[in-house]
């Protein structure tokens, strides 16, 4: 009876999961050098709004729009409301500083860019995304109409 094989990959994967490694502990080398108490605090409140706070709201508002949109029986529809929801979550995290227009002087003077009209285009890119989104839906729902119209009838 042979031993077990350890999976590995090829030599180039190797390489590049090492760098990786040697990358990741470099910046976390470099972030935690100056004040590694405020990283580790940061770190951990993260951890914790997100499990805490945000995990639970955002799971009460997937099953709000899945019941909402009657789609128990159809839980792919659900999906054209969770990905612009997503993507627009994730850029309102990103930016969210810009957004809400709580902004410092630092920004404009590092950038040389203003620090106004992100609220307004953060607003168009969630309209375009759930106008897009909406219109998917709504080719999903036509072709679907064909394709039942087009069916004979069973016969029994």
């Amino acid at each position: 009876m042979r031993p077990p094989r350890i999976p590995l990959g090829s030599p180039f994967q190797l390489l590049l999961l090492a760098c990786s490694f040697a990358l990741a502990a470099y910046a976390g080398i470099r972030l935690l050098a100056d004040d590694w108490f405020g990283v580790a605090l940061w770190f951990v409140g993260a951890a914790v709004l997100h499990d805490l706070v945000l995990l639970p709201l955002y799971a009460t508002l997937d099953r709000a729009t899945v019941r909402g949109l009657g789609a128990v029986r159809r839980r792919d529809w659900a999906m054209y409301v969770r990905v612009p929801a997503a993507l627009s979550g994730l850029l309102l995290l990103v930016w969210f500083p810009l957004i809400s227009g709580r902004v410092e002087q630092r920004y404009p003077s590092a950038t040389g860019l203003p620090e106004v009209g992100f609220l307004t285009r953060w607003l168009l890119i969630t309209a375009v995304l759930f106008g897009g989104s909406a219109l998917l839906l709504a080719v999903r729902l036509r072709r679907l109409r064909r394709a039942t119209k087009q069916r004979p009838p069973a016969v029994h």
